[in-house]
């Protein structure tokens, strides 16, 4: 056997194993759990950060407004140290759609070893902790949220004795880089957390997505939420793993109502969102970075290079292991795409959209060591080892 097809079969092996034993990571049925309608409903804080959002604001807001909560729930907008006029805007809209009450503060810029959004929203905690709220509901300025999200999350959560109870917001899908793009982001993301594991009581999988996170405010207290985690740029997985390290129950699963506004109508703006937190994902290690890039290769571009290698070679061996293996890729992509409402013959397609995710993550890795690694808005964040400590 050449040494390209011993490197086909390797692959088209991960394969089988990420069908199987990746916690069935391709499936999209992982919705809120069942749950009851509790006899008394808790009091909800919602805390929205939000820096130069008013593009989204008017969509997103207004939706937070007009939540069909039974209990006590009120909404607390914290204005990052916008230029658009952000702070102003959700007033005005509160004024004009009524709803929850609305609060908008503002923190001042955040001190060092802090991330910008963390310390928005360290200061909504603290202005809704006033109100004792059982729950805060920490979601982005981007999200649209259906009347009753806040309901269902508060009763899966009740229900499901869960202290973190999070939804991966459905993302836009309107532009052809988009459709060729976003669902794979989600898909990339399960594999690495399998919502199955996370949900499971014990297992070391932690995870959450910061656009929709209901937290149990007994639990963001004994976790240190969020100043155990200040200077994390992927705030949501790292909220996730110190709730769990104090002992909570996590949950995650996809949205059915929950859905971000924003737009990434270019490849150039989903590259930026991609790249900017990339390399922070693998904790700023050129090892770790290598081993990534070699993975992708090896599970995405090794199959259908196989299949041109072994037809243009005259071996079918290889162009069986290769097509087998990216037959199994596109079969496990379905499902997401399905999710999406996107055409099916966009599976087959999954290889270049690696290869894309593979450049964004290089690209990160480049642009950390040219000092603009982690860049969002304005900020440029260092790596968490350079910065002090604050005991």
């Amino acid at each position: 056997m050449s040494a390209f097809l011993w490197i086909t079969v390797v692959s088209l092996a991960a394969w089988c194993w990420l069908l199987l034993g990746q916690g069935f990571f391709w499936r999209t049925d992982v919705r809120l759990p069942r749950r009851r309608e509790p006899d008394e409903w808790p009091p909800v804080c919602v805390v929205v950060p939000a820096r130069d959002e008013a593009g989204v604001l008017p969509v997103s807001l207004p939706s937070l407004l007009a939540q069909d909560y039974p209990g006590r729930a009120e909404v607390f907008l914290v204005d990052d140290g916008s230029t658009d006029g952000t702070g102003e805007l959700a007033r005005e809209l509160s004024r004009r759609h009524g709803g929850l009450p609305l609060t908008v503060g503002s923190p001042g810029e955040p001190p060092a070893g802090w991330t910008g959004k963390l310390w928005a929203v360290r200061y909504g905690i603290g202005l809704a902790r006033a109100r004792g709220p059982e729950y805060l509901l920490l979601t982005d300025a981007d999200i649209a949220h259906a009347p009753d999200s806040l309901r269902e999350l508060v009763a899966a959560a009740r229900a499901g004795g869960f202290d973190v109870v999070s939804q991966m917001a459905r993302l836009r899908v309107a532009s052809p880089w988009e459709r060729l793009v976003v669902p794979a982001f989600v898909y990339f993301f399960a594999q690495l957390y399998p919502f199955r594991w996370i949900g499971r009581k014990g297992a070391r999988t932690a995870a959450a997505a910061g656009g929709c996170v209901l937290l149990r405010a007994g639990m963001a207290e004994k976790a240190r939420v969020p100043e155990s985690i200040r200077h994390a740029v992927i705030d949501d997985v790292a909220l996730a793993r110190a709730v769990k390290g104090a002992g909570g129950h996590v949950w995650l699963g996809l949205a059915d109502r929950v859905d971000s506004v924003r737009p990434y109508p270019r490849l150039g703006d989903l590259w930026r969102m991609v790249s900017r937190s990339a390399y922070a994902q693998l904790r700023h290690n050129p090892l770790l970075l290598l081993g990534t890039v070699a993975g992708l290769a090896l599970v995405y571009l090794v199959p259908p290079a196989a299949v041109v290698v072994g037809a243009a070679g005259g071996s079918a061996v290889t162009a069986l292991a290769g097509a087998a293996a990216w037959a199994v890729m596109a079969g496990t992509y379905g499902p997401m795409l399905r999710y999406y409402r996107q055409p099916l013959w966009l599976a087959p397609l999954l290889p270049f959209t690696a290869f894309l995710y593979l450049l964004m993550t290089v690209d990160s890795a480049v642009q950390h060591y040219r000092g603009r690694g982690a860049a969002w808005k304005g900020r440029t964040y260092a790596r968490p080892d350079a910065v002090p400590d604050e005991g």
